[in-house]
């Protein structure tokens, strides 16, 4: 039985060079600095290795765009003072910078998913990197941008999507919190329109209706203020919560803030926990699960640019972070 023949890929071309993969883009893009000692131990590694040129990627480094567009869909424009999105487009940044691309952010309000069309109709845009996706945002991604543009929410046959395993780090957390025998375990959910959220959401309610406990939701928005405002409206609905799942680190520091403000003692009354582990959940001291943001911009940003083969969805998985405050 033979084997297909892998083809050679451009890491192998740098590896066989000598030079970083950054550097062996730029002499076989024939598009910025090498020097000539580079040019030619690439050039020779290129030919002995059969290496042929992905030809999308060769098109968006000769001046096919300019520049990747970050979509952000969301209410309003608050969306983008997010800590989450600095690291997304600071990541996408990186992965552009060795194509001589730039990266530009704009918002897509909710109600209005064709500003996306008018946005990516720009020539100069390369490619494109969604996020916050929604099914009416993919319904106007331009065909012209079909196999340069990532997701990271929810995908389509045309658009791969990557994101985090919401639902297992979610179930790790409440099995987590039964295991330690809270019994009455209330949830601060994010936006129903975000699939994340959904994510979320769904795994809590399945792990508490297989434990015969009842859920009890209270919407939030992924901020601290609403995790202040939900802390109160918990205690008033079901004063005998023993527990608080936070959608975010932010909400989960809100509902904490609000808790002790109240008197209500973390984690002897209340036990509460994030989702995220952002800086502050360890200087907190917060139970939360872990959300490589950076590892997740990166692989959509690369499926842009690199043409990389992809299945239609990734889930990065999301670990149990246990600190004191669950």
């Amino acid at each position: 039985m033979t084997t297909a023949r892998r083809h050679a890929t451009l890491e192998d071309v740098a590896r066989a060079a000598g030079v970083s993969r950054s550097t062996a883009s730029r002499v076989l893009a024939e598009s910025g600095f090498a020097s000539p000692v580079a040019r030619e131990r690439v050039r020779d590694a290129a030919d002995r290795l059969g290496y042929v040129p992905n030809a999308a990627a060769r098109a968006l480094v000769r001046g096919a765009g300019v520049r990747l567009l970050v979509a952000v869909a969301g209410a309003s424009p608050a969306v983008l003072d997010d800590s989450y999105l600095d690291q997304v487009v600071s990541t996408t940044a990186q992965v552009c910078a060795p194509y001589g691309l730039g990266v530009t952010v704009a918002w897509v309000p909710l109600d209005e998913p064709g500003q996306l069309a008018r946005l990516a109709d720009d020539r100069a845009v390369a490619g494109l990197v969604l996020v916050n996706t929604t099914e009416a945002l993919l319904d106007v991604v331009p065909r012209r941008l079909y196999g340069r543009t990532a997701s990271i929410g929810i995908g389509s046959t045309a658009v791969p999507s990557v994101d985090i395993d919401n639902g297992a780090g979610t179930s790790a957390i409440v099995r987590h919190l039964y295991a330690a025998g809270r019994r009455r375990i209330a949830m601060v959910t994010g936006p129903a329109w975000l699939a994340c959220s959904r994510r979320s959401v769904e795994a809590y309610r399945a792990l508490l209706r297989e434990a015969g406990l009842p859920a009890r939701e209270v919407v939030g928005d992924f901020s601290a203020a609403r995790g202040r405002q939900a802390a109160r409206e918990v205690l008033h609905r079901w004063p005998d919560t023993d527990a608080i799942v936070g959608i975010s680190d932010a909400t989960a520091l809100g509902v904490i803030d609000q808790l002790r403000a109240d008197g209500v003692r973390v984690p002897a009354d209340v036990a509460v926990t994030g989702f995220d582990d952002i800086p502050l959940a360890s200087v907190t001291a917060l139970t939360t699960a872990s959300h490589p943001v950076r590892r997740i911009a990166k692989a959509a940003a690369s499926m842009v640019l690199e043409q990389r083969a992809a299945p239609p969805v990734t889930l990065f998985p999301s670990s149990l972070v246990l600190r004191e405050t669950a």
